[in-house]
């Protein structure tokens, strides 16, 4: 009996409920970028610490009027501790950060002044703003500083360094194992003989997890061999996420299935209504053999079994793959979660009865997003999506469409070059 096919939604739908964000880990600051915290952060002091001049000028006691000249008391500089005492009357030379002496009311800024070495003459209205940093007025101590579910980005790891956070509780980045398979397969080093190819999905898959930060580690090349086959699959399994390629279709030789099935695992779906990648497999097991974790007790292991075609294999990981690594990571992601809208510059082909997906390169003009798809010859066409820096999705029986209309792409990749 063949497989039921279904939309790629409700695929995303029967993974979804065995997603869960992997536990806790303290990881060092300086390595947390692109994690994800898992309890919330406070403020461990005022920023600012003290009252600082906002601007380098003199501090005053009170608004000086245009023309008056002030004797000037002293300078204070950023990283001076607070202390000096300002007297009426007087003016202190002070730089951008530096404590603003006692008794001060307001900054006037040094542009506005005639700077001299012992008075300094006021030459333009200051105006009503004081030019202070208040003590606590950004954060104060105990204050809300990151929530749980936070994204550490450099702008929040120089936040976290301010501080004082030397190490941050993230979740842990899940565990790739990386099969593929086939006896016409052998690694990218070798010659092929006739009839054989070399191995492009192992390189794919390593730098495609580790795009999203995963670790991935490659199990090498298994044979179309039931026994070693499933040796091979066994090791795999150690892993929080295996990943398989080939041997997922119809035919005689394809036995990644039945070998899944006979290790106890549950196929969620088999057959799902895209192009390029129809036959992609995904599986849950009981985790067996694991290195000891706190708190991954219950949590159930994953299997994708990719296509053996190139361009389905991207396409699947891009669609499935992707999404749940980033949800293991505590980064709640979706089936084609993250599109954008897009504006043709190129042809787009329409599409039959499943959801069509082409590369595309896309540039930047005017503030809109210029998409040019490049359609394959086939699923073996390796070399048009390495061309791409996005996905177009082409929804099922949509008609071809014309430069300068809309259309949905799915980044993939840093675009700064395009």
């Amino acid at each position: 009996m063949h497989p039921t096919m279904i939309p790629p939604e409700e695929a995303w739908e029967r993974l979804l409920p065995h997603l869960k964000a992997l536990p806790e880990e303290a990881v060092e600051r300086h390595r947390a970028g692109g994690r994800v915290l898992t309890r919330p952060l406070e403020a461990t002091v005022d920023v600012p610490a003290h009252d600082v001049s906002a601007m380098d000028g003199y501090a005053v006691t009170e608004k000086p009027s245009v023309g008056a000249r002030l004797p000037v008391a002293g300078t204070v500089v950023a990283g001076d501790p607070p202390g000096f005492d300002l007297a009426p009357g007087q003016g202190v030379r002070i730089m951008t950060g530096a404590p603003v002496p006692a008794g001060a009311e307001r900054v006037i800024p040094v542009e506005l002044t005639d700077d001299g070495d012992r008075v300094v003459e006021i030459t333009l209205d200051p105006g009503d703003k004081k030019h202070i940093r208040h003590q606590g007025e950004v954060l104060k101590t105990g204050a809300p500083l990151l929530p749980a579910g936070a994204l550490l980005t450099p702008a929040t790891l120089g936040l976290l360094a301010t501080h004082g956070y030397g190490s941050v509780p993230v979740h842990r980045q899940p565990q790739v194992a990386i099969l593929t398979t086939g006896d016409e397969v052998v690694p990218p080093e070798t010659v092929p003989q006739p009839g054989q190819l070399r191995d492009s999905h192992t390189d794919f898959l390593r730098a495609a997890v580790a795009s999203v930060g995963a670790e991935g580690e490659a199990l090498g090349i298994a044979p179309d061999e039931p026994d070693a086959l499933r040796r091979r699959i066994e090791r795999g399994l150690e892993a929080d996420v295996l990943l398989l390629t080939g041997g997922v279709s119809m035919g005689k030789y394809d036995l990644v299935e039945g070998v899944l099935e006979s290790l106890g695992c549950t196929i969620l779906f088999e057959k799902v209504a895209v192009q390029p990648a129809k036959p992609v497999v995904a599986a849950i097991h009981p985790r067996k053999n694991r290195h000891d974790r706190d708190g991954d007790d219950g949590r159930p292991g994953l299997v994708f079994g990719l296509p053996g075609n190139p361009a389905s294999a991207m396409v699947a990981f891009w669609l499935f793959v992707r999404p749940t690594l980033r949800y293991l990571s505590g980064w709640p992601d979706g089936y084609w979660q993250g599109a954008l809208q897009a504006e043709l510059a190129a042809p787009l082909p329409g599409a039959k009865a499943r959801d069509r997906f082409l590369p595309t390169t896309v540039r930047f003009a005017g503030g809109r997003i210029l998409a040019t798809p490049h359609p394959p010859i086939g699923s073996h066409d390796l070399a048009a999506y390495a061309r791409g820096t996005a996905l177009v999705r082409i929804p099922a029986h949509a008609p071809p469409r014309s430069p300068g209309e809309s259309c949905e792409v799915l980044p993939l990749a840093d675009w700064r070059g395009e």
